[in-house]
């Protein structure tokens, strides 16, 4: 990494939490970016609010004139590397050259072969660029977005709301509610924060769920999810996912490749599976599970559903480890975010 000046990384610092105001579900990344005079004050800030609204880099620079500086000469200091294509906005590149950027300070360079180049681009108009700054930071704040653009696929959250002993419904098949209100809230933070929710037409025929993010007053949320529903079977006309919430997508399949395949052409990036079991089954079989969030609940059922079924392993040398990422507790309940080990590639063998 080039040397960066204490203004450039405290400017990163700084685009980092102007990032975090974006929204976290959408095609687009959170970026932020700082632009920097001569002698390392800030002369504009700016963040991207979501698809269709200018960029990061473009809103610092409207930021700077508004403030009636000028920006030649200046370094911006930005989360993502500056895209160089023409989408629903203009290439960053184009607007950094046009107002006489001279440094560019990155933390994390972008993956999506669409965008990508910008870096390129700048420094063969004789911008310097530094990239790899705060990268490890840059990377975490762009959450799913960052591995959904990487494999080419909506990143993958599977959501397991189970009693201690693993059931998610009573041996009756009530399920209302094995949690209690903390974690169940804490669920409608994470609805809102993904661009679809997941569930086999079992679920929906049985539990007639809306699949709705809702606030803690119980209003809806701002943004709504997709609903997906994964089966032949149709809903019915007076279903609540019929109702207020987000759109109603039936993917009339069982296999989770169709599933993602389907919402990659909507542009979504993160997807939340909510079951029930035989979906969440095909999910983690099929490989396709990024994140599991586990709600564990203090109560006994001895029989009922599990929430996980027959995933082909027969020993115990077989299991599906996960290596947990944070242990929270919810009122009475636990939510254990974990993610799956990823499988050990074969030593090379000579033929």
């Amino acid at each position: 990494m080039s040397t960066v000046s204490a203004h450039e990384v405290a400017a990163m610092r700084r685009a980092l939490d102007l990032a975090r105001r974006g929204p976290h579900h959408g095609p687009n990344p959170r970026v932020g970016c700082v632009l920097l005079g001569a002698d390392g004050e800030t002369i504009g800030e700016g963040w991207h609010r979501g698809a269709g609204t200018p960029h990061a880099e473009v809103a610092a620079l409207a930021d700077a004139a508004q403030r009636r500086t000028s920006t030649r000469g200046s370094t911006a200091v930005v989360t993502l590397e500056p895209c160089d294509h023409t989408g629903r906005t203009g290439p960053c590149t184009a607007a950094l050259l046009a107002a006489g950027v001279a440094r560019v300070v990155v933390a994390v360079t972008d993956p999506n072969p669409l965008a990508a180049g910008g870096a390129e681009r700048l420094r063969n108009q004789g911008v310097q660029v530094v990239t790899d700054v705060l990268a490890d930071e840059g990377r975490a704040l762009l959450g799913a977005w960052l591995p959904a653009v990487e494999r080419d696929r909506p990143f993958v959250t599977l959501k397991i709301a189970a009693s201690l002993d693993g059931r998610v419904a009573a041996s009756d098949g009530s399920s209302r509610w094995i949690t209690g209100e903390m974690a169940r809230r804490h669920a409608h933070e994470l609805r809102g924060q993904v661009g679809a929710i997941v569930v086999g037409t079992g679920t929906a025929l049985r539990d007639d769920p809306s699949l709705s993010a809702r606030t803690a007053s119980g209003e809806l949320s701002a943004h709504q999810p997709l609903r997906v529903v994964v089966g032949h079977r149709e809903v019915p006309a007076g279903a609540r996912l019929r109702g207020p919430g987000g759109d109603l997508v039936q993917v009339r399949s069982h296999d989770p490749a169709d599933v993602l395949a389907a919402l990659v052409e909507r542009e979504v990036r993160h997807v939340l599976v909510e079951g029930g079991p035989t979906l969440a089954t095909a999910f983690l079989r099929a490989g396709l599970v990024d994140e599991v969030h586990a709600y564990v609940a203090p109560v006994l059922l001895g029989a009922g559903p599990t929430a996980i079924g027959d995933l082909g392993i027969a020993g115990i040398a077989d299991a599906l480890r996960l290596v947990p990422t944070s242990v929270q507790p919810l009122g009475p309940d636990v939510l254990v975010v974990a993610v799956p080990t990823p499988v050990p590639t074969p030593p090379h063998q000579e033929a």
